[in-house]
Parts: structure tokens; sequence; C-alpha cells
């Protein structure tokens, strides 16, 4: 354990990676104390409308004079709710369906794994996008949405992990001596195939809070006054480029967040793949 540790942190972007997820994870949590104007995030004020960057507003202010720095801030907190829920739901489609279909084989694998290609076919935004027009347009709607099109990412991974551990020695002697398919699958599978699963798990946070941003950006995703980040690049279009730092802060915040994850789960798979393990 020691030695992983020290291999890990040799990698300096991935560390770098963690700093920033930790760092969210952070302001997500303590959000509501960290914002200096919490109530300026909601309510409008008229008379502080586009105010720019300055003492008493860091980021500035949007059109209806709420505080942007609040607002970036609290929506640390609904992005990471939003990569924890869709990732963690996807997960709970996927992983089962990709062990089972990787280890009993004949047409209940080929169905399992025919329904995941057909979904995989599709660009995930673009069904996630239609999947959100049939629904109203909210968090839960995006959430929903999103989880109902990543599942299949897992799948395709657990599946190949299985296939590979399925005919090593310590399942078939689980087999000779009778144990059950559920407890080959997921008591003695499962943790071998659990670093891949880490890995797409961590790549996928990031990029699932940048989906969300952009249903968020076209309009099914987070509505007002949610301070979403995507929400609050598309408010800020018409004001283009005069207040430029309406758009700014909110993008940053949706690059470093993405990046974080990136960067994190770059490292960790360079870390547990020793067929992808960078040479140092």
């Amino acid at each position: 354990m020691r030695l992983i540790a020290l291999k890990f942190l040799r990698d300096v972007p991935a560390v770098m990676g963690l700093a920033i997820v930790l760092f969210g994870l952070f302001v997500a949590v303590f959000a509501t104390e960290l914002a200096p104007h919490p109530e300026a995030a909601f309510q409008s004020n008229l008379l502080a409308r586009f105010k720019p960057p300055s003492a008493e507003f860091w980021f500035g202010t949007d059109n209806l004079g709420r505080d942007i720095f609040s607002r970036v801030v609290l929506g640390t907190q609904s992005a990471f709710v939003i990569a924890l829920t869709v990732v963690g739901s996807a997960m709970l489609i996927g992983v089962p369906l990709g062990l089972f279909a990787g280890y009993l084989g004949g047409w209940r694998s080929e169905l399992i794994m025919r329904v995941t290609d057909v979904v995989l076919a599709v660009p995930q935004l673009i069904l996630a996008l239609a999947l959100a027009q049939l629904m109203k347009p909210g968090l839960s709607t995006a959430m929903l949405a999103l989880a109902l099109t990543y599942w299949p990412f897992f799948t395709r991974t657990v599946y190949a992990e299985t296939r590979r551990l399925r005919t090593s020695l310590f399942v078939e002697a689980l087999q000779g001596v009778g144990a059950s398919t559920v407890r080959i699958v997921f008591l003695h599978i499962l943790p071998n195939a659990a670093s891949p699963i880490i890995v797409r798990a961590t790549i996928g946070m990031g990029f699932t809070i940048l989906t969300a941003a952009v249903l968020g950006f076209l309009g099914v995703g987070a509505t007002p006054p949610d301070p979403d980040w995507g929400l609050a690049i598309a408010e800020s279009r018409k004001f283009l480029p005069e207040t430029w730092w309406f758009a700014t802060f909110p993008g940053l915040a949706i690059l470093i967040a993405v990046l974080g994850f990136n960067l994190l789960g770059d490292g960790l798979r360079d870390l547990v793949d020793p067929r992808l393990r960078r040479s140092r």
C-alpha cells in the first residue's frame, strides 16, 4: 500500500487532480458557509446589476444583480451532487449487467451486450438531450437522463474484466466446490475488477459535470434560479463581451472541475493498470 502511495505521489498531474477534487469537495460540503453573500445568490437587486469584480463582489454581479462568486460556490455543491448521483446510479445498473454478461455467456450475455452496443452507438449528449426533452426540465431530469445514458460504459468495462477473470484458477476452484454464481460474481470477481471501475467512475464524474453543464446551457437541465454553471453561461450570452465576468468565472469552474477529475482518473489508470502505466 505504501509503495502504491509513493508511486501515486510521484505522478505530479495526478496529485494536482486529487488536490483539485478534494478542494472542490470541500467547497461543495461547506458551500453555504463559504459563500460571502448567500442571500444575494438568489435575490435580485437591480441596483447592483453588472457590477465588475471588486472587493465586495469578487466575481462581479449578473444581470439580476446577484453575486456571481456566491452562485459559483453554491453551484459547486450542485455539480458534485449531480456527478456522484449520476455515476453512482450508472454503476448500480451497469456493473451487475457487465458481471453477469461476462460470467454467464450464451444468449443472455449477447442480449445484454447488444443492448449496450445500441446505447453506446448514440453519443451520450444527444441521447441525454433527447431523454431530457421528454421530461420536465430540472436537475432531477438531467440526472436521470445522464444516468440512463452512462451505464453502458460501466457494462462494457466490467464485461471485459469479467471475461478475463472467469477463466482464472480461483474461479474454477470456486466452481469446483459448488459456489453459487452470485457468490463468485460479487464476492470474488467484482473485487478483482474494482480498479477499472474506480478509474471509469473518476473520469466519468468529470464528464458528467461537463455534460450536465451543457444540458443546463441548452435549457433542459437546471432551471432558474438554480446556481448552475451551465445555466449561468447561457444567461450571460446576451451580455457579452461587455460583461465578460458573467460567463468567465462559471466557465472556469467547469474547466477546473473537469480537469481535476480527468487528471486524477488518468493517474489512477496508470497506477492500477500495468498495461497502460507510463514509464517513469
